[in-house]
């Protein structure tokens, strides 16, 4: 084989090479690009949605929709199920057919207090003594009744005993690191409870010109008794034949 012959031989191997390296590119290219352009589902927001807003009530309200765009257009973060946002709450606004991400939410514990009041609940914090609020056994989340014994008249020392307010959820304990440094009278405890705006009436009511105490309600199957009132005369009566 002479050297003009090898050198033409090996030139045509190289322009071989260089044409299935070319061709093997453009193929993976087009693929990249028909990827890229298949259609896809994404939850996008049906309305604007405000910071705070519990991803379980979004979910609950439908607040979201779903849309089908190309794949290129997905925005890192974005979910998949309505499901993962259900735990979480919004840290930062939605604007409506704006694409629902993970990134927007946090953790709800983050969110502390502020996270778990929405429409009519108020946070009200009450001082009392360890046995008022079943310090040592009260937790964030349990439920309480309010019992109150209140004076029937300002002129008497008769009073009347019934369960003022019911169902009331606790947001902070007596000792939670959450409360911080507290300012209350000496040897007494304080604990944070959500009340309506109208219940927090009742509730200041008792705390001011009544004695009262928190009983704990079950955690699950909780039923309330028919209402009453007790007086002296019907805490005699009881039982008696």
């Amino acid at each position: 084989m002479t050297y003009r012959i090898r050198n033409i031989l090996i030139a045509v191997g190289l322009a071989l090479v260089a044409m299935l390296l070319t061709l093997f590119y453009v193929t993976n290219y087009k693929r990249s690009v028909q990827h890229s352009t298949t259609g896809v589902s994404v939850y996008v927001a049906s309305r604007d949605l405000t910071t705070g807003t519990p991803g379980a009530d979004i979910v609950k309200q439908h607040d979201l929709r779903v849309e089908s765009i190309q794949q290129r257009d997905v925005v890192p973060g974005a979910i998949s199920s309505p499901q993962q946002i259900a735990g979480l709450v919004l840290s930062a606004p939605v604007y409506a057919g704006e694409q629902v991400t993970l990134r927007r939410f946090s953790d709800v514990a983050a969110q502390g207090i502020r996270s778990q009041l929405k429409g009519t609940l108020r946070a009200v914090q009450i001082a009392g003594d360890p046995n008022q609020l079943l310090a040592g056994t009260l937790a964030a989340g349990d439920h309480v009744d309010l019992v109150a014994n209140l004076r029937l008249d300002t002129n008497t020392t008769a009073t009347a005993t019934r369960i003022v307010l019911r169902d009331l959820t606790v947001l902070s304990a007596p000792n939670d690191p959450a409360l911080g440094k507290v300012s209350t009278p000496s040897g007494s405890d304080s604990a944070i409870l959500a009340v309506t705006d109208t219940q927090v009436q009742r509730l200041f009511f008792v705390m001011k010109d009544a004695d009262w105490t928190l009983e704990l309600r079950p955690v699950v199957g909780a039923v309330d008794s028919a209402e009453r009132i007790d007086t002296l005369s019907t805490v005699m009566q009881a039982g008696a034949k």
